[in-house]
């Protein structure tokens, strides 16, 4: 897999081998259907989901509505000020996500929607080879976008959650609630986990 723009100056909170492991996870899931990837941020996660896509033409749907999860806010920890459009008074990552898609020579792999999750879902049908769960990290939104998204992945498709923390101390818990839920169910057969970032294959 070669990068065509450097990652590490993309914006984002995605390690390297988690990169690697959607690359790697979207290249066979997207033999099934379309990717859709929820959190998009500036969209360093989606260039390695966008790469792989790439190479089978298939398409990555970028769901986020870019004005920023609850830690994204000013105040917060995890606040960019160069993110924040003061004329509109809130944040807004559209801009450098369309920037790195387009420097990524991406414009014809992936589709963004700028929108919640559950908006989008609400009227969707068409079935998905792999669901990238990133978006907002309180309860009611990563239930909200696991929830609205399930009933839309293939059989033999991947759910994929980031930012699992079993250690309340090393970082929020709703994540890991909704992998959690989702091996519960079972629905799922869990696969090797990489660094935070839990894999599932639907059965």
């Amino acid at each position: 897999m070669k990068m065509p723009l450097d990652i590490e100056q993309v914006k984002g909170f995605l390690a390297e081998e988690e990169g690697a492991a959607l690359y790697r996870a979207a290249s066979e899931a997207a033999k099934l259907g379309p990717v859709l990837e929820i959190g998009s941020y500036c969209g360093k996660s989606t260039l390695y989901l966008g790469l792989a896509c790439q190479q089978l033409g298939a398409t990555v749907y970028a769901v986020d509505h870019h004005a920023g999860s609850e830690e994204h806010q000013p105040g917060e920890m995890f606040h960019d000020p160069e993110l924040f459009d003061s004329s509109a008074e809130q944040m807004d990552s559209f801009r450098e996500f369309r920037r790195n898609i387009r420097l990524a020579g991406l414009e014809d792999t992936v589709v963004p929607l700028v929108a919640p999750s559950w908006l989008v879902a609400r009227d969707w049908q068409t079935p998905l080879g792999m669901v990238f769960i990133d978006g907002g990290h309180s309860l009611d939104a990563a239930l909200t976008d696991y929830r609205a998204w399930l009933g839309h992945l293939r059989p033999g498709g991947i759910l994929a959650v980031h930012d699992l923390f079993p250690n309340p101390l090393e970082g929020g818990q709703a994540p890991y609630t909704v992998y959690k839920l989702a091996l519960a169910s079972g629905l799922f057969d869990p696969l090797p986990q990489v660094e935070t970032l839990g894999l599932l294959k639907r059965l």
